[in-house]
Protein backbone atom coordinates (compact mmCIF):
# COMPACT_ATOMS: atom_id res chain seq x y z
CA UNK A 1 0.00 0.00 0.00
CA UNK A 2 2.70 2.57 1.15
CA UNK A 3 4.29 1.71 -1.87
CA UNK A 4 1.17 2.17 -4.59
CA UNK A 5 -0.88 4.95 -2.67
CA UNK A 6 -3.70 4.06 -5.01
CA UNK A 7 -7.41 2.66 -5.91
CA UNK A 8 -5.47 -0.63 -6.82
CA UNK A 9 -2.61 -0.86 -4.31
CA UNK A 10 -4.91 -0.46 -1.39
CA UNK A 11 -7.33 -2.97 -3.04
CA UNK A 12 -4.59 -5.30 -3.51
CA UNK A 13 -2.69 -4.60 -0.29
CA UNK A 14 -6.10 -6.31 1.30
CA UNK A 15 -6.26 -9.30 -1.07
CA UNK A 16 -2.93 -10.09 0.49
CA UNK A 17 -4.03 -9.49 3.94
CA UNK A 18 -6.69 -12.09 3.33
CA UNK A 19 -4.55 -14.57 1.74
CA UNK A 20 -2.00 -14.14 4.63
CA UNK A 21 -5.19 -13.91 7.56
CA UNK A 22 -6.67 -17.02 6.46
CA UNK A 23 -3.47 -19.29 6.48
CA UNK A 24 -2.90 -17.83 10.06
CA UNK A 25 -6.12 -18.11 11.15
CA UNK A 26 -6.04 -21.51 10.32
CA UNK A 27 -3.40 -22.19 12.45
CA UNK A 28 -5.12 -20.73 15.66
CA UNK A 29 -7.25 -23.47 15.33
CA UNK A 30 -4.65 -26.15 14.58
CA UNK A 31 -2.81 -25.24 17.99
CA UNK A 32 -5.59 -26.41 20.19
CA UNK A 33 -5.30 -29.84 18.51
CA UNK A 34 -1.86 -30.81 18.27
CA UNK A 35 1.09 -30.83 20.23
CA UNK A 36 3.54 -28.40 19.25
CA UNK A 37 6.20 -29.55 21.40
CA UNK A 38 6.59 -32.99 19.82
CA UNK A 39 9.79 -33.83 17.54
CA UNK A 40 8.20 -34.23 13.85
CA UNK A 41 5.34 -31.42 14.64
CA UNK A 42 8.13 -29.00 15.09
CA UNK A 43 10.01 -29.99 12.67
CA UNK A 44 6.72 -29.38 10.21
CA UNK A 45 5.99 -26.06 12.13
CA UNK A 46 10.14 -24.95 11.32
CA UNK A 47 9.35 -25.75 7.90
CA UNK A 48 6.09 -24.02 7.49
CA UNK A 49 8.08 -20.77 9.28
CA UNK A 50 10.64 -20.56 5.84
CA UNK A 51 7.94 -20.97 4.00
CA UNK A 52 5.91 -17.83 5.32
CA UNK A 53 9.22 -15.89 5.10
CA UNK A 54 9.88 -16.96 1.78
CA UNK A 55 6.05 -15.79 0.95
CA UNK A 56 6.36 -12.53 2.83
CA UNK A 57 9.06 -11.71 0.95
CA UNK A 58 7.28 -11.85 -2.07
CA UNK A 59 4.80 -9.47 -0.68
CA UNK A 60 5.75 -6.35 -2.12
CA UNK A 61 5.50 -7.96 -5.81
CA UNK A 62 3.01 -10.63 -4.96
CA UNK A 63 0.55 -8.95 -8.15
CA UNK A 64 3.74 -8.63 -9.96
CA UNK A 65 7.19 -10.50 -10.66
CA UNK A 66 6.94 -12.61 -7.39
CA UNK A 67 3.50 -13.51 -7.93
CA UNK A 68 4.11 -17.32 -8.34
CA UNK A 69 6.51 -18.02 -5.67
CA UNK A 70 3.97 -16.07 -3.53
CA UNK A 71 1.37 -18.84 -4.36
CA UNK A 72 3.63 -21.41 -4.04
CA UNK A 73 5.21 -20.81 -0.72
CA UNK A 74 1.39 -20.07 0.47
CA UNK A 75 0.74 -23.38 -0.63
CA UNK A 76 4.03 -25.17 1.37
CA UNK A 77 2.27 -23.19 4.21
CA UNK A 78 -1.30 -24.38 3.71
CA UNK A 79 0.13 -27.77 2.95
CA UNK A 80 1.79 -28.36 6.39
CA UNK A 81 -1.44 -27.19 8.02
CA UNK A 82 -3.06 -30.14 6.27
CA UNK A 83 -0.29 -32.56 7.39
CA UNK A 84 -0.65 -31.23 10.97
CA UNK A 85 -4.40 -31.78 10.87
CA UNK A 86 -4.36 -35.11 9.69
CA UNK A 87 -1.93 -36.39 12.16
CA UNK A 88 -3.96 -34.98 14.99
CA UNK A 89 -7.36 -36.45 14.06
CA UNK A 90 -6.10 -39.55 13.58
CA UNK A 91 -8.29 -41.17 15.98
CA UNK A 92 -11.02 -38.37 15.43
CA UNK A 93 -13.70 -39.54 12.44
CA UNK A 94 -15.64 -36.11 12.54
CA UNK A 95 -12.21 -34.13 12.61
CA UNK A 96 -10.68 -36.08 9.67
CA UNK A 97 -13.91 -35.41 7.61
CA UNK A 98 -13.35 -31.60 8.61
CA UNK A 99 -9.74 -31.50 7.56
CA UNK A 100 -10.66 -33.33 4.13
CA UNK A 101 -12.79 -30.61 3.50
CA UNK A 102 -10.18 -28.00 4.25
CA UNK A 103 -7.76 -30.05 2.20
CA UNK A 104 -10.20 -29.87 -0.81
CA UNK A 105 -11.03 -26.20 0.05
CA UNK A 106 -7.29 -25.10 0.02
CA UNK A 107 -6.47 -26.90 -2.97
CA UNK A 108 -8.87 -24.88 -4.88
CA UNK A 109 -7.57 -21.66 -3.72
CA UNK A 110 -3.90 -21.92 -3.84
CA UNK A 111 -4.56 -23.80 -7.53
CA UNK A 112 -6.16 -20.13 -8.57
CA UNK A 113 -3.23 -17.93 -6.84
CA UNK A 114 -0.73 -19.41 -8.89
CA UNK A 115 -3.35 -19.47 -11.96
CA UNK A 116 -3.58 -15.54 -11.33
CA UNK A 117 -0.04 -14.74 -11.69
CA UNK A 118 -0.17 -15.59 -15.40
CA UNK A 119 -2.57 -12.24 -15.69
CA UNK A 120 -2.68 -9.08 -14.46
CA UNK A 121 -4.85 -6.53 -13.61
CA UNK A 122 -8.29 -7.15 -13.81
CA UNK A 123 -8.40 -11.33 -14.35
CA UNK A 124 -5.68 -11.62 -11.67
CA UNK A 125 -7.65 -9.47 -9.15
CA UNK A 126 -10.85 -11.52 -10.27
CA UNK A 127 -9.15 -14.83 -9.62
CA UNK A 128 -7.74 -13.87 -6.06
CA UNK A 129 -11.23 -12.48 -4.91
CA UNK A 130 -12.61 -16.09 -6.22
CA UNK A 131 -9.57 -18.18 -3.90
CA UNK A 132 -10.76 -15.94 -0.93
CA UNK A 133 -14.56 -16.46 -1.34
CA UNK A 134 -14.00 -20.19 -1.45
CA UNK A 135 -11.74 -20.71 0.93
CA UNK A 136 -13.43 -18.34 3.62
CA UNK A 137 -16.78 -20.29 2.61
CA UNK A 138 -15.41 -23.65 2.49
CA UNK A 139 -15.86 -23.94 6.75
CA UNK A 140 -19.77 -23.40 5.98
CA UNK A 141 -19.36 -26.03 3.19
CA UNK A 142 -18.16 -28.62 5.16
CA UNK A 143 -19.38 -27.83 8.70
CA UNK A 144 -18.08 -26.95 11.82
CA UNK A 145 -18.68 -30.12 14.07
CA UNK A 146 -14.91 -31.76 13.86
CA UNK A 147 -13.27 -29.24 14.86
CA UNK A 148 -11.92 -29.10 18.40
CA UNK A 149 -11.27 -25.76 20.66
CA UNK A 150 -9.10 -24.52 23.84
CA UNK A 151 -11.21 -21.72 24.31
CA UNK A 152 -8.78 -19.43 26.12
CA UNK A 153 -6.13 -20.37 23.92
CA UNK A 154 -8.12 -19.39 20.87
CA UNK A 155 -9.06 -15.85 22.58
CA UNK A 156 -5.61 -15.38 23.52
CA UNK A 157 -4.17 -15.73 19.95
CA UNK A 158 -6.77 -13.35 18.16
CA UNK A 159 -5.67 -11.10 20.62
CA UNK A 160 -2.37 -10.74 20.61
CA UNK A 161 -2.49 -10.57 16.50
CA UNK A 162 -4.43 -7.53 17.61
CA UNK A 163 -1.80 -5.71 19.70
CA UNK A 164 1.05 -7.36 16.96
CA UNK A 165 -0.95 -5.29 14.06
CA UNK A 166 -1.60 -2.37 16.64
CA UNK A 167 2.82 -2.00 17.09
CA UNK A 168 3.21 -2.12 13.73
CA UNK A 169 1.03 0.37 12.96
CA UNK A 170 3.78 2.53 15.71
CA UNK A 171 6.39 1.40 13.42
CA UNK A 172 4.57 2.96 10.47
CA UNK A 173 4.51 6.13 12.11
CA UNK A 174 8.22 6.29 12.38
CA UNK A 175 8.68 5.28 8.41
CA UNK A 176 6.61 7.89 7.68
CA UNK A 177 8.96 10.05 9.68
CA UNK A 178 11.88 8.73 7.30
CA UNK A 179 14.78 10.61 9.80
CA UNK A 180 12.93 13.65 10.00
CA UNK A 181 11.39 15.57 12.60
CA UNK A 182 10.10 19.06 13.05
CA UNK A 183 6.99 20.25 15.33
CA UNK A 184 4.55 18.88 13.24
CA UNK A 185 5.70 15.70 12.40
CA UNK A 186 6.57 15.28 16.31
CA UNK A 187 2.54 16.52 16.85
CA UNK A 188 1.87 14.04 14.56
CA UNK A 189 3.97 10.80 16.00
CA UNK A 190 2.29 11.73 19.54
CA UNK A 191 -1.12 11.72 17.92
CA UNK A 192 -0.59 8.49 16.07
CA UNK A 193 0.49 6.96 19.03
CA UNK A 194 -2.72 8.43 20.58
CA UNK A 195 -5.02 6.60 17.77
CA UNK A 196 -3.38 3.61 18.37
CA UNK A 197 -3.58 3.51 21.98
CA UNK A 198 -7.60 4.52 21.16
CA UNK A 199 -8.01 0.89 19.17
CA UNK A 200 -6.09 -0.73 21.96
CA UNK A 201 -8.35 0.37 24.73
CA UNK A 202 -12.00 0.03 23.02
CA UNK A 203 -11.24 -3.85 22.23
CA UNK A 204 -8.65 -4.81 25.50
CA UNK A 205 -10.29 -2.94 28.47
CA UNK A 206 -13.77 -4.80 27.89
CA UNK A 207 -14.63 -6.19 25.04
CA UNK A 208 -11.74 -8.50 24.67
CA UNK A 209 -12.33 -10.47 28.60
CA UNK A 210 -15.62 -10.65 27.83
CA UNK A 211 -15.90 -12.61 24.44
CA UNK A 212 -13.35 -14.63 25.68
CA UNK A 213 -15.60 -15.17 28.91
CA UNK A 214 -18.52 -16.05 26.19
CA UNK A 215 -16.79 -18.16 24.21
CA UNK A 216 -15.55 -20.31 26.93
CA UNK A 217 -19.31 -20.63 28.53
CA UNK A 218 -20.68 -21.58 24.80
CA UNK A 219 -21.52 -25.44 24.68
CA UNK A 220 -18.48 -27.59 23.20
CA UNK A 221 -19.06 -28.64 20.19
CA UNK A 222 -20.64 -26.90 16.99
CA UNK A 223 -22.38 -24.03 18.74
CA UNK A 224 -18.81 -22.98 20.14
CA UNK A 225 -17.57 -23.59 16.89
CA UNK A 226 -19.59 -21.66 15.05
CA UNK A 227 -18.82 -18.82 17.62
CA UNK A 228 -15.46 -19.12 17.31
CA UNK A 229 -15.32 -19.16 13.75
CA UNK A 230 -17.52 -16.39 12.75
CA UNK A 231 -16.35 -13.82 15.58
CA UNK A 232 -12.69 -14.25 15.79
CA UNK A 233 -11.95 -16.57 12.83
CA UNK A 234 -14.01 -14.05 10.36
CA UNK A 235 -14.81 -10.72 12.32
CA UNK A 236 -11.06 -10.02 13.53
CA UNK A 237 -10.24 -9.78 9.98
CA UNK A 238 -12.16 -6.77 9.88
CA UNK A 239 -9.98 -5.09 12.99
CA UNK A 240 -6.68 -6.27 11.52
CA UNK A 241 -7.82 -4.67 8.25
CA UNK A 242 -8.69 -1.69 10.20
CA UNK A 243 -5.29 -1.17 11.75
CA UNK A 244 -3.40 -2.16 8.51
CA UNK A 245 -5.42 1.11 6.68
CA UNK A 246 -5.11 3.00 9.43
CA UNK A 247 -0.95 2.40 9.48
CA UNK A 248 -0.85 3.26 5.66
CA UNK A 249 -2.78 6.53 6.86
CA UNK A 250 -0.85 7.59 9.73
CA UNK A 251 2.56 6.73 7.61
CA UNK A 252 1.27 9.13 5.10
CA UNK A 253 0.49 11.66 7.43
CA UNK A 254 4.08 11.92 8.92
CA UNK A 255 5.79 12.28 5.47
CA UNK A 256 3.35 15.25 4.75
CA UNK A 257 1.95 17.39 7.46
CA UNK A 258 1.21 20.00 5.72
CA UNK A 259 -0.41 19.09 2.94
CA UNK A 260 -3.73 17.43 2.75
CA UNK A 261 -4.35 13.78 2.09
CA UNK A 262 -5.21 12.44 -1.08
CA UNK A 263 -8.72 10.33 -1.10
CA UNK A 264 -6.80 6.81 -0.89
CA UNK A 265 -4.74 8.08 2.11
CA UNK A 266 -8.21 9.67 3.76
CA UNK A 267 -10.16 6.34 3.35
CA UNK A 268 -6.79 4.80 5.17
CA UNK A 269 -7.03 7.46 8.09
CA UNK A 270 -10.61 7.82 8.73
CA UNK A 271 -11.56 4.59 6.92
CA UNK A 272 -9.56 2.37 8.86
CA UNK A 273 -10.18 3.12 12.28
CA UNK A 274 -14.12 3.37 11.23
CA UNK A 275 -13.91 -0.32 9.58
CA UNK A 276 -11.86 -1.15 13.30
CA UNK A 277 -15.06 0.36 14.61
CA UNK A 278 -17.49 -1.13 13.03
CA UNK A 279 -15.86 -5.01 13.36
CA UNK A 280 -16.41 -4.49 16.81
CA UNK A 281 -19.88 -3.96 16.59
CA UNK A 282 -20.65 -6.89 14.52
CA UNK A 283 -17.96 -8.81 16.90
CA UNK A 284 -20.73 -7.67 19.68
CA UNK A 285 -23.67 -8.53 17.77
CA UNK A 286 -22.48 -11.98 16.84
CA UNK A 287 -21.65 -12.57 20.96
CA UNK A 288 -24.09 -10.79 22.53
CA UNK A 289 -27.36 -9.97 19.92
CA UNK A 290 -27.13 -6.02 20.49
CA UNK A 291 -24.53 -3.26 19.44
CA UNK A 292 -23.24 -0.25 21.77
CA UNK A 293 -24.29 2.81 20.33
CA UNK A 294 -21.33 4.82 20.55
CA UNK A 295 -18.98 2.87 18.35
CA UNK A 296 -21.55 3.11 15.26
CA UNK A 297 -21.39 7.18 16.07
CA UNK A 298 -18.15 7.31 16.09
CA UNK A 299 -17.41 5.36 12.69
CA UNK A 300 -19.91 7.66 11.16
CA UNK A 301 -18.48 10.45 12.09
CA UNK A 302 -14.80 9.29 10.95
CA UNK A 303 -16.25 8.35 7.60
CA UNK A 304 -17.64 11.73 7.18
CA UNK A 305 -14.53 13.06 7.72
CA UNK A 306 -12.92 11.25 4.66
CA UNK A 307 -13.91 13.95 2.44
CA UNK A 308 -13.34 17.02 4.60
CA UNK A 309 -9.34 15.34 5.11
CA UNK A 310 -9.12 15.82 1.41
CA UNK A 311 -9.21 19.82 1.87
CA UNK A 312 -7.47 20.73 5.33
CA UNK A 313 -3.85 19.60 6.40
CA UNK A 314 -3.46 16.50 7.13
CA UNK A 315 -2.40 17.22 10.55
CA UNK A 316 -5.35 18.97 11.60
CA UNK A 317 -7.47 15.79 9.99
CA UNK A 318 -5.26 13.40 12.31
CA UNK A 319 -5.81 15.82 15.23
CA UNK A 320 -9.68 15.35 14.54
CA UNK A 321 -9.41 11.86 14.28
CA UNK A 322 -7.77 11.09 17.28
CA UNK A 323 -10.10 13.56 19.28
CA UNK A 324 -12.92 11.43 17.92
CA UNK A 325 -11.52 8.42 19.35
CA UNK A 326 -10.32 9.53 22.99
CA UNK A 327 -14.05 10.98 22.84
CA UNK A 328 -15.57 7.58 22.61
CA UNK A 329 -12.71 5.86 24.89
CA UNK A 330 -13.99 9.12 27.61
CA UNK A 331 -17.44 7.78 26.90
CA UNK A 332 -17.15 4.11 27.31
CA UNK A 333 -15.46 4.21 30.39
CA UNK A 334 -17.49 6.50 31.81
CA UNK A 335 -20.34 4.33 30.97
CA UNK A 336 -19.41 0.74 32.39
CA UNK A 337 -18.81 2.31 36.33
CA UNK A 338 -18.09 0.25 38.42
CA UNK A 339 -19.05 -2.83 36.18
CA UNK A 340 -15.57 -2.74 34.75
CA UNK A 341 -13.84 -2.80 37.64
CA UNK A 342 -16.03 -6.35 38.38
CA UNK A 343 -15.50 -7.59 35.29
CA UNK A 344 -11.40 -7.08 35.18
CA UNK A 345 -11.07 -8.17 38.57
CA UNK A 346 -13.45 -11.64 37.93
CA UNK A 347 -10.77 -12.28 35.12
CA UNK A 348 -7.86 -12.16 37.15
CA UNK A 349 -9.31 -14.94 39.81
CA UNK A 350 -8.10 -18.06 39.80
CA UNK A 351 -10.60 -20.76 38.65
CA UNK A 352 -10.95 -21.74 41.94
CA UNK A 353 -12.47 -18.96 43.07
CA UNK A 354 -14.57 -18.07 40.13
CA UNK A 355 -16.07 -21.73 40.95
CA UNK A 356 -16.49 -20.42 44.47
CA UNK A 357 -17.94 -16.80 43.55
CA UNK A 358 -20.20 -18.47 40.53
CA UNK A 359 -21.56 -21.58 43.35
CA UNK A 360 -22.62 -18.64 45.95
CA UNK A 361 -24.74 -16.44 43.46
CA UNK A 362 -26.24 -19.45 42.60
CA UNK A 363 -27.20 -20.01 46.27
Amino acid sequence: MSHHPTWSGLGQGLLVLGVLWWAWASYAWLTSVIDPEAGPVRLVFFAAIASMLIAAICVPEAFGDLALPFALAIGVFRVAHIALFTIASADNPDLRRSTVGLGVSTAVAVTLLAAASAFDGVPQAALWVLALVLDFGGPYVFGEGGWQLVPGHFAERHGLIIIIALGESIVEIGTGAAGHLDFGIGVAAVLGVGVAAALWWVYFDVVALVSARRLAEAPPGPVQNALARDSYTYLHLFLVAGIVLTAFGLEEVLAHTDEHLHWETAVGLCGGPALYLLGLVAFRYRQKGDWNHYKPICAALLLILIPIATTIPALASLTIATALLAALVAREHTSYDERRDELRSRNTMTEAEAELIAGEEQE
